[in-house]
């Protein structure tokens, strides 16, 4: 079979190496795909058409690759329909339509969403007049979250821990400042106190089939978002990350499934939502239970790049029972053992940092550790013929370690990092240790 593959970042490259690794994949087409999956194996990456929209050029390189399925990996093609684009053109696709991905477009309705289907979550209100909206941060008091409606990059939340970053914020996001017209609308959340979890999940929702629907967990991880060790500094895309999480109690898990999974399948099936693809749930987990701070309508990054490395069962058949409705019968299996992955970024992000660094990666350290290194922001280095790769990004790359222990894994990781080089390369030395997570 031959699959295609949306997107450029650590996470497309993690979901083209597991697709690859499928005795029923004999290639994986990634477009356009990025340096690390330009060198790996069944992998061939596509520049799509520069002056044809995204989703017209894809659709357009996948009939003539006679894909016979499609995993779309970002989220903003998503939200502008390249799901409902592909499966017009006869192209099964791993990725809600335009419908569903309206719940990580929009965090106004994606908020409607969970109180009218009774999922746990903050407590909020939506504004579109900046007035109101400081009349409403100056009623309720700090701390309070202020969050952009639209697709903002990850740059749309304010967590203001005063009245005055409250107030700010409001100003820059609805000025357009801040994200442009994603702020043009506000939710504004209670603060929830505890600390924050992620956990991915398989979803199998075809209208035609409401008999079939099916959301599956994976195991709960965590990404690390503060540029600096201790939860300290901007935030950012993301640090690191680890999976799975000792802090989280089967009880947790029980009640995330029972207060959260539960009634988010029952709105899905309830909508008429053609959701066959993943779903992420940003958790706070509070002393009243998991409460969901947000909805992502695709897998994380680097959440990916740390929790599928752990799965014992084919990826490739997972998509296809995905896509087939056959997900309730199939079997999840997972690796006794701790997957660490921090990640290296260029210096000055996530502000202004330099492009175009070489790349040097000491291939025996890394081999040693038995490290995956997922490459992001770094692209082939087309002035040279042995295969280097430069820095094209902020988040460059993530070198991702399993470990039986979590000290095993945390110490491989961190052995295999520190073979990797380039001017201005960083990353947090603390991922996945006691106060590296964020916690309110």
């Amino acid at each position: 079979m031959k699959v295609i593959v949306a997107g450029s970042g650590g996470r497309e490259h993690a979901i083209s190496y597991r697709l690859a690794l499928s005795e029923k994949i004999d290639e994986v087409i990634c477009v356009p795909g990025n340096g690390g999956t330009e060198f790996e194996k069944k992998c061939r990456n596509i520049e799509p058409e520069s002056d044809v929209p995204f989703i017209e050029a894809f659709v357009a390189i996948a009939k003539r690759e006679q894909a016979d399925f499609a995993v779309i990996g970002p989220e903003d093609p998503l939200a502008e329909g390249i799901a409902d684009a592909l499966w017009d053109a006869g192209i099964p696709t791993v990725g809600p339509k335009s419908k569903g991905a309206a719940l990580e477009a929009s965090k106004d309705l994606s908020k409607v969403f969970m109180e009218k289907y009774g999922v746990a979550c903050a407590a909020s209100a939506t504004f579109t007049d900046k007035d109101k909206a400081l009349s409403y941060v100056r009623e309720k008091g700090a701390p309070i979250v202020v969050k952009a409606d639209g697709l903002a990059a990850g740059k749309g939340v304010v967590v203001a821990k005063t009245l005055a970053e409250a107030e700010k914020a409001v100003e820059d996001l609805m000025s357009g400042n801040a994200v442009g017209e994603a702020g043009k609308k506000l939710v504004i959340e209670e603060y929830l106190q505890g600390v924050e979890i992620s956990v991915l999940a398989a979803v199998s929702v075809n209208p035609d089939k409401p008999e079939a629907a099916c959301i599956k967990p994976f195991l709960p991880s965590r990404d690390h978002k503060r540029l600096l060790d201790g939860a300290r500094g901007p935030n950012t895309g993301g640090m690191g990350a680890v999976s799975p999480l000792s802090d989280v109690t089967e009880e947790t898990m029980k009640s995330f499934e029972e207060h959260i999974l539960k009634p988010t399948l029952k709105g899905l099936v309830a909508e008429k939502m053609d959701y066959r693809g993943f779903i992420f749930f940003g958790l706070m987990i509070t002393k009243d239970g998991p409460k969901t701070l947000e909805y992502n309508v695709r897998l994380g990054d680097p959440e990916t790049q740390a929790v599928l490395p752990l799965m014992d069962f084919d990826f490739a058949d997972l998509c296809l029972s995905i896509i087939d409705g056959t997900l309730p019968q199939f079997q999840m299996k997972w690796k006794k053992g701790f997957q660490v992955a921090p990640v290296v970024v260029s210096g000055g992000y996530p502000l202004k940092y330099a492009k175009g660094k070489p790349i040097k990666l000491d291939k025996a350290k890394i081999d040693a550790a038995h490290a995956k290194v997922f490459i992001a922001g770094a692209i082939k280095d087309r002035r040279a013929n042995d295969g280097t790769l430069i820095t094209s990004g902020g988040r460059v790359l993530a070198c991702s370690c399993f470990g039986e222990t979590f000290d095993q894994a945390w110490s491989a990781a961190y052995s295999a990092i520190s073979g990797i080089t380039f001017d201005g390369a960083f990353y947090r030395k603390d991922i996945g240790l006691p106060g590296a997570a964020e916690s309110n």
